[in-house]
């Protein structure tokens, strides 16, 4: 080291080549000429010095500026010690709020004097860095120092403009952080002493909620945000004379969701339950610069126990494989490039030697005391001494460390860019080898590709251990807080519109914003599965809205550890519940309330296209198995429904069912679990009440449901009809009840089985509205009364109703009867003329009521399935002798038996045919994707687009047209048919 007495200009001691020599001595000759008969000229000789003028004219537009700008200062610099003028810039920058406070200069002076400053000290860095007289140590040294001046001489001024306001009352006006209620940490390079040339400071704001410095009428949150607010502006707002710093306030406890200025309490909590591996290894560097430096280390002290774990912290390795894959998440990725490559993140660069050290740091630090040092040249020789390292390793480290700070110190001074980034251009990269003291490229290339080499040697060796990531995408990084270039390029390529929102929503998920994915094994199996997981939903239609379906689920998730476990072991799966995010946000909720309805999609069974009553009701019963009590019942009755439902959805998702056999399979779960409630409930109530002598119930069910054309959202349209010994009214048990007492209460508790909602969530809305005399009629029906209302007082409407019923539990025998009963009543002979007339008058009704005119709305848009559904029930109404009814015909088979017997022409009942085939496929999927009604304006557009998949359309437009056309073929139809057939 030489002597720190001596001047700059004597302890030069190199300078870089030029590049364009005639160009560079043309304008330091320019210099010269203005300054020639000055006080600021220099005698510069033909040495080291006027080279080093030479070498900036040609390779730093930001430093010749400097100079040009003030010829004064660059004398005044070369003369004097740059030890001295440091210390002297460095305490000017930390006192100017004193002379404001003084009076001596006004505010704007005080701007002006802090950019002034940071030219000045800029500069000086700058000539002792590249003319050999500062080690990278003391350079980095040098500029944390200035930062820190910097931070907390504009805090202080902050709080003397806030105390002057009246806002808080400063302990000492002289120190005005001391006792104020807030600190100010600097982190990273800063935060280490190691900051970089024009690099960001990274700071983070807390403050003390139970403070008494503030007066009464000021809320702490508000005011020390609005300090840091102040802060940030003063720093790094341009001004004609430059700017300070950038300021990154982005290390703060999740950036995303909370103020500048983040309370105590608040943060405590953030780190004790979701802080993250690489915020201890960030907090591993903090250090108290501004405001109350005794709350500061007071704060760092009461966190050491979550930056540094008590015992060797070999448990978060995995987490540290997961941070280091998730950097390089791409294989073969080995090669060193020199044009445009990334010195801080690239292969082999200062990211590597940092993260080799702060993670040994992290694992080993909380026993050894030695090894909890800011700095990574200290840390490298304490690794070493602790004997976590070899000499060897220590020693190539240490210079390629060194090594690679000062090549990104001269791509800052080169414009004054926070830029770690070589040049790409050819002509321009040797330029820059030659800034860096290189006489050629190669030269340059050479040494460039030996140290990262070694870096990545050894920074291999420290993770050789831990598996490889199963993507070969690219760069996936989600630590920290800024968006990663290479990462929203990856995310661009694997199909995501909005890169930067899905790295904003996955770190959202690691700072905890989620509580679903907030305990440590979640958050260790998340990182592990994001990139195979990003892979799996970039290749669906809509990666972005199935993204943010995921995080919507996991809003709603009570805990995601199963979910993501499942995902992290099953490719397959990965991809269906991809598509089921994507496509069907219906079942992506089911998975996130219930995960292990997965599991069937492993199970070889899931391929078979089983829609059967029977097959489906054996199921039901085997997963419902042996219930501990009623409400086990009622919760796993729940479970097997919607694990069935579940199934069956996937099942049409991914072409095993058609829409058809999918209306077939959701009708017979249905079925099932009525049948296995009922038998429940009947138990349960028989023990209580008994039976009543000759007692027999049907239960019928009636539109979808009984037509096997149920969809993932349809009611259950129930009708329950009983009988009895009317002599003997009276039930037999322990608690005797009147018969239609009896079954109106065990009508009463079916229907709560079925929907009362339990821990596991609800079974099926249940209509009883169709039942005689509607709502003001008893829930449940005597069949003498309900054969004599249906035979003299129903309306057609009701009888319309009928149609479609069909006897789903109950007593067999009975069942049978009520089948036969309903079979007559629809074979009552009726005036067709009337039969149509009145449906006619009822289509117009519902459309005038409900609105016809939504070309999304299939059931109820004029000429959609209300009115194909209609046709059909109208002529078993008129025509029974022709198509006498058949329990839970669906509109296209009455359609068909209607061609047979000549009641519509072949060509009308094709087109019918075709069209209810259409809009129930089209329904079926509807249902499937959204809850609720599907609304063509906010749905996402990747859902209309599978709409028009289905139909086997190109877009959404065009199935708008082609269903346009089909709706007015049937609206015209509708009328023709019942006019003629009236006629």
């Amino acid at each position: 080291m030489s002597d720190p007495s001596l001047s700059l200009l004597d302890r030069l001691r190199q300078a870089p080549p030029v590049s364009d020599r005639r160009k560079a001595k043309a304008q330091l000759a320019d210099f010269n000429e203005r300054v020639a008969d000055t006080p600021d000229a220099i005698a510069l000789g033909e040495g080291l010095p006027r080279d080093l003028l030479l070498s900036l004219a040609d390779h730093s537009a930001f430093l010749w500026q400097l100079i040009r700008n003030e010829p004064a200062r660059l004398a005044a610099l070369m003369a004097a010690s740059p030890e001295e003028t440091h210390r002297a810039v460095v305490h000017d920058q930390a006192n100017l709020f004193r002379r404001f406070k003084a009076g001596e200069i006004p505010r704007d002076e005080v701007v002006r004097l802090f950019r002034h400053n940071r030219n000045t000290h800029a500069l000086l860095v700058a000539l002792a860095d590249i003319g050999g007289v500062w080690s990278v140590e003391e350079v980095t040294q040098a500029l944390s120092e200035f930062a820190d001046a910097s931070v907390s001489g504009g805090v202080n001024l902050v709080l003397t403009e806030m105390a002057d306001l009246g806002r808080i009352i400063l302990k000492d006006p002289d120190a005005p952080g001391e006792g104020s209620g807030f600190t100010v940490l600097a982190l990273g390079k800063h935060g280490a002493g190691e900051l970089n040339y024009s690099s960001d400071i990274d700071l983070v704001v807390f403050f003390d909620s139970a403070t008494e410095a503030l007066s009464d009428n000021t809320e702490a949150a508000t005011f020390y945000t609005r300090v840091a607010q102040q802060l940030a502006k003063l720093l790094q707002e341009r001004t004609p004379d430059g700017y300070v710093h950038r300021v990154d306030y982005r290390l703060r406890p999740d950036p995303g969701s909370t103020p500048t200025a983040v309370s105590l309490p608040s943060a405590y909590t953030y780190y004790e339950t979701v802080g993250q591996n690489w915020e201890r290894a960030a907090l591993i560097k903090a250090r108290p610069v501004a405001g109350d430096l005794a709350l500061g280390e007071r704060f760092l002290d009461d966190l050491r126990p979550f930056i540094w774990r008590k015992y060797f912290d070999f448990a978060s390795i995995a987490d540290v494989h997961a941070m280091k894959r998730q950097i390089h998440a791409v294989r073969g990725h080995d090669e060193i490039a020199v044009a445009g490559h990334d010195i801080k993140l690239g292969r082999g660069g200062i990211r590597e030697i940092e993260f080799f050290v702060q993670t040994q740091q992290l694992v080993f630090g909380g026993r050894r005391p030695a090894l909890r040092g800011r700095r990574t040249l200290d840390m490298l020789r304490a690794l070493h001494e602790e004997g976590w390292i070899t000499e060897q390793a220590r020693d190539e480290l240490s210079h390629a460390y060194r090594f690679l700070r000062g090549i990104e110190h001269r791509l800052q001074m080169v414009a004054d860019e926070q830029t770690q980034r070589l040049p790409a251009d050819e002509e321009e990269l040797t330029r820059f080898a030659k800034f860096c003291g290189y006489p050629t490229l190669k030269a340059f290339a050479n040494a460039l590709t030996e140290q990262a080499r070694i870096v990545q040697g050894h920074y291999a060796l420290l993770f050789e251990e831990g598996p490889e990531l199963a993507s070969d995408v690219g760069n996936l990084v989600f630590t920290g807080t800024s968006d990663d270039p290479d990462t929203l390029a990856t995310l661009e390529r694997l199909g995501f519109h909005d890169p930067a929102r899905v790295a904003e929503t996955i770190r959202g998920w690691h700072f905890g914003r989620r509580s679903a994915i907030t305990s440590n094994r979640a958050r260790e199996v998340l990182t592990e599965l994001v990139p195979a997981l990003l892979s799996a939903l970039g290749g669906t239609a809509d990666p972005d809205g199935a993204l943010a379906a995921l995080d919507r689920a996991f809003g709603r998730m009570p805990a995601a550890v199963e979910l993501l476990t499942i995902l992290q072991s099953h490719d397959r799966l990965r991809l269906l519940f991809a598509d089921l995010l994507g496509t069907a946000p219906r079942l992506a909720d089911t998975v996130a309330q219930s995960p292990h309805v997965l599991d069937a999609l492993i199970d070889p069974a899931f391929g078979q296209p089983l829609s059967d009553d029977d097959a489906i009701e054996a199921q039901v019963r085997q997963l419902i198995g042996q219930p501990g009590d009623y409400e086990d019942f009622l919760d796993r009755a729940r479970d097997a429904a919607r694990q069935m439902r579940f199934v069956t959805g996937a099942r049409l998702l991914s072409g095993i069912l058609s829409p058809t056999q999918a209306g077939q399979a959701y009708a017979a779960i249905a079925r099932a679990i009525l049948r296995a409630s009922f038998d429940q409930v009947r138990a349960l109530f028989e023990a209580d009440h008994g039976t009543v002598p000759g007692g027999r119930i049907a239960i019928l069910g009636l539109g979808r449901l009984g037509s096997r054309e149920l969809t993932a959202g349809s009611d259950l349209d129930l009708v329950v009809i009983y009988d009895f010994n009317e002599e003997d009214r009276e039930s037999s048990g322990p608690r005797r009840l009147d018969a239609v007492v009896y079954y109106t209460r065990l009508t009463q508790r079916l229907v709560a089985a079925l929907t009362v909602p339990t821990r596991r969530g609800r079974l099926y809305e249940v209509d009883l509205r169709l039942r005689p005399q509607g709502g003001k009629g008893p829930v449940a029906s005597q069949i003498r009364g309900f054969a004599a209302y249906q035979k003299e007082e129903a309306d057609l409407w009701e009888h319309m109703a009928l149609t479609r019923a069909r006897v789903l539990a109950g007593d067999e025998d009975f069942g049978a009867e009520v089948s036969t009963l309903i079979a007559s009543i629809l074979a009552t002979a009726r005036d067709p003329k009337h039969v149509f007339r009145e449906v006619r008058a009822m289509r117009d009704l519902i459309g005038r009521e409900k609105g016809d005119s939504d070309p999304w709305d299939l059931k109820l848009a004029r000429g959609g399935l209300t009115d194909l559904d209609f046709i059909a029930q109208a002529l078993i109404l008129a025509y029974p002798d022709r198509i006498p009814a058949i329990p839970g015909s669906t509109t296209a088979e009455v359609l068909a038996r209607a061609r047979i017997a000549g009641l519509i022409s072949e060509a009308d009942g094709a087109t019918l045919t075709d069209a209810d085939m259409l809009m129930s496929d089209l329904f079926q999927w509807q249902r499937l994707m959204i809850e609720g009604r599907f609304d063509g304006a906010s749905v996402p557009p990747v859902l209309l687009k599978r709409l028009a998949t289905v139909a086997g359309l190109p877009t959404p437009q065009a199935l708008l047209d082609r269903l346009k056309d089909v709706r007015s073929d049937v609206h015209k139809l509708f009328r023709a048919v019942l006019v003629a057939s009236s006629g």
